[in-house]
């Protein structure tokens, strides 16, 4: 049917880009961003070298190694979750980190690339980092390989992609059905598939439509109602899948607004006394 790797090549040749960045953007990129953190360690060496010089030499190590775990991977994993995947030298050459599937990256990807990065850039001076990235098709590094995520073109390479919506024939039976996780590659042809479907053939695109569907049936239950058009279907489970992911993050921002409330309370009903 198809490979996903830089591109999806169906079997009538035509490719649908999944926009991944090249190389020698992400070292550009990298190089802005290492700059930045050498920016950083600079300034704030003054100070540790200050406290260094006052401490005594166990508490002067304990410094040190506070210093390069904020600098190194504390930074670099804050401004990638605040900003979802972004960086100063992501930023100036319109990339964006993604997970495998194209979703906005979380935490554990952020502090997963930052850690593996400590070692695969900065330990090795982007040996390593730059070498498995040659080897592989969508420019991935160590730390994309072990976080699921991978570079994305927002400037200069693929255009936004329409929404998805749900269509209202399916909008009852979507709200009741199982979905099961969808593997990352299979997520990201059918997203793709659904944003380029006037870009194909009517025959590729019946094909093509019609596999995918048969994929997803292995992950939803019940079946879909019997005469469902392949793309309705495919578009329902997307819709559903990503309303539900919408949902569980309101739920979950609830539960943090809730507990940081509850946390800020005094006990037995005891108001606060504003000073």
């Amino acid at each position: 049917m198809t490979t996903l790797n830089d591109e999806i090549l169906i079997g009538e040749g035509v490719r649908l880009e999944s926009g991944s960045a090249p190389v020698t953007l992400r070292l550009a990129s990298g190089i802005i961003d290492a700059l930045v953190v050498v920016a950083l360690w600079y300034v704030f060496s003054n100070v540790v070298d200050t406290l260094v010089m006052t401490s005594n030499y166990a508490l002067a190590q304990a410094i040190v190694i506070v210093f390069v775990l904020v600098i190194f991977i504390g930074v670099p994993t804050t401004i990638e979750t605040l900003t979802r995947g972004r960086s100063l030298g992501r930023l100036a050459l319109g990339l964006r980190i993604v997970r495998d599937d194209g979703g906005p990256v979380s935490f554990r990807h952020a502090f997963t690339r930052a850690l593996v990065g400590l070692v695969e850039v900065y330990g090795t001076g982007g040996l390593v980092a730059v070498t498995v990235s040659l080897l592989s098709s969508k420019g991935k590094r160590v730390g994309d390989y072990l976080a699921g995520t991978y570079a994305l073109r927002t400037r200069g390479g693929t255009r936004a992609l329409p929404p998805i919506g749900m269509p209202m024939n399916l909008a009852d039976w979507a709200r009741t059905a199982d979905i099961r996780r969808l593997p990352d590659g299979l997520a990201l042809t059918a997203r793709l598939f659904l944003g380029r479907t006037g870009m194909l053939q009517p025959q590729a695109r019946a094909r093509l439509g019609s596999m995918i569907a048969e994929e997803f049936e292995r992950y939803v239950a019940p079946p879909v109602p019997q005469g469902t058009h392949p793309e309705s279907f495919i578009a329902a489970v997307l819709a559903a899948r990503r309303d539900r992911e919408y949902e569980f993050l309101i739920r979950q921002e609830e539960r943090s607004a809730a507990t940081s409330d509850l946390l800020r309370r005094l006990p037995h009903g005891v108001d606060d006394v504003e000073n």
